[in-house]
């Protein structure tokens, strides 16, 4: 593949050393420094672009990439307030987009648990349930993506949940997220289960940034050749 990185940081890096590694081809990196050579003709140099920014450039990112006629995987977070914009502009330009708040394929797998256990534990309201995610410090966004996406699948399949806040509350209707910032840890997310007798923990860590890159990889291959909006359930066909 020929590979536009949009958003060369960290998560850029580890995409870059891992594509090269599988014998594809960096055509264009795009990072605070070289905004100005983001045009669609040097995306149309590509055959995916896989975006990695901040909340305030990955809309204009992604529609650029769309208007190119590039397929565009998305991981930035903190804008979900447009999504649903995003995704009519997809369609509407009959473009490629898929999105995922996280594309280690071990987090989608638990992504999956997560529903299922939810839905069983539902029955049994002697249980409280919370979240808990712990990352690097240079992580902006509190909660994570990640832990926000768990938290709106436990609100769709707990009965008595109505939202959910990042601080403690004993408050029984509202899923509580508590988010850590620690140095050098990729990422870790628990779902607890607490009752006066017992707890019950669900939990998923990653050791590094290269399952998240492969992931990526994974998806960019996916929708290649593929229009329309995709997420990363598609892609593993869970």
């Amino acid at each position: 593949m020929k590979i536009a990185i949009i958003g060369y940081g960290k998560m850029g890096n580890a995409i870059e050393e891992v594509a090269e590694a599988q014998g594809d081809e960096i055509v264009l990196k795009i990072s605070s420094h070289n905004k100005n050579i983001l045009t669609l003709d040097n995306i149309k140099k590509a055959d995916v672009a896989i975006e990695f920014t901040n909340p305030h450039s990955a809309v204009g990112n992604i529609k650029c990439c769309i208007d190119a006629g590039v397929p565009v995987v998305s991981g930035s977070t903190g804008w979900m307030n447009e999504f649903d914009e995003v995704k009519k502009y997809c369609a509407q330009k009959k473009g490629t987009f898929l999105y995922s708040s996280n594309f280690s394929v071990g987090v989608n797998l638990f992504f999956a648990l997560n529903k299922y256990f939810a839905s069983i534990m539902n029955l049994h309201n002697d249980y409280a349930v919370s979240i808990e995610e712990t990352h690097h410090t240079q992580k902006k966004d509190a909660p994570s993506g990640t832990a926000i996406t768990l938290a709106e699948d436990l609100l769709k399949k707990i009965k008595g949940k109505t939202k959910w806040i990042n601080e403690k509350t004993d408050n029984p209707s509202i899923l509580q997220i508590i988010s850590n910032r620690i140095e050098n840890v990729a990422g870790i997310h628990k779902i607890k289960y607490e009752s006066e007798n017992d707890s019950i923990e669900i939990i998923h860590s990653s050791y590094n940034r290269k399952g998240f890159a492969e992931g990526v990889l994974l998806a960019a291959r996916f929708i290649i050749s593929k229009k329309g909006f995709f997420s990363m359930h598609d892609v593993l066909d869970i």
